[in-house]
């Protein structure tokens, strides 16, 4: 591979990775749809109404850049979040409250006393909601982060997809087994992240390089599937 190939990717990926987008969703139906090549592909749907921009989190103050979100409705919220939600101007009893850091640092502006931030000269204030038409189209690629599914406690067969023993020579009762799970004298005991039975999911998922398949003012379709349950919280990053 020369060298002119890596001159000329550069600057495409250095485009990637200059805008930051993010939303919050929940997960909602997943179907099957068609591209514009007429190939049937898998899509979910995001819901992401209402999502509002509570506050900014600056580096000088908090040590670290970041925007907090609120998404969802709730008939009764707790006190403290009421304040954050009366400090930002916002009406709506918003049930989740989630920060997203952001890689690049973008600019801060402030408008008649509202503090904001301005990404790609789009500007966003403090009690304004984000749609996903604002950072996101058609065509874009996402990165999808939420929480599995629970499985509870799970052997090694379906935990870690061990192959087992065999089931010939007697061993009727070994066929899931795990195997032995450390050593002689040395080193005496079972390493730690050692592969073995217990609970499985529940787990921070990413999936990324989702493509988006329609961006709407209330919903957001990628093509492919998400991590966790209908109704799950989802963060969307681009």
């Amino acid at each position: 591979m020369s060298s002119d190939w890596r001159f000329q990717k550069a600057p495409i990926w250095g485009f990637f990775f200059a805008m930051s987008g993010f939303i919050l969703g929940k997960k909602g139906e997943q179907e099957q749809t068609f591209d514009d090549k007429g190939e049937r592909i898998p899509a979910t749907h995001i819901k992401t109404s209402p999502c509002y921009l509570i506050d900014i989190k600056q580096e000088e103050k908090h040590g670290y850049f970041a925007v907090l979100l609120g998404f969802g409705l709730r008939k009764n919220i707790q006190k403290p979040v009421l304040g954050q939600l009366k400090k930002a101007g916002i009406k709506t009893p918003l049930r989740f409250l989630k920060e997203i850091r952001l890689e690049k640092k973008e600019t801060i502006i402030e408008k008649d006393g509202k503090k904001g931030i301005k990404i790609n000269e789009k500007e966003i204030f403090v009690g304004s909601e984000i749609t996903p038409s604002l950072f996101f189209k058609k065509g874009d690629f996402v990165n999808v982060t939420g929480k599995s599914k629970g499985k509870g406690f799970q052997g090694v067969v379906r935990r870690h997809h061990f192959k087992g023993g065999p089931r010939t020579h007697g061993q009727s009762d070994r066929e899931r087994a795990p195997g032995s799970i450390g050593q002689t004298t040395t080193p005496g005991r079972v390493y730690k992240g050692k592969r073995m039975a217990g609970r499985m999911g529940g787990d921070r998922v990413i999936i990324k390089n989702l493509k988006v398949v329609e961006a709407k003012e209330d919903e957001l379709v990628v093509k492919g599937l998400v991590p966790g349950t209908r109704g799950g919280l989802l963060e969307i990053k681009n």
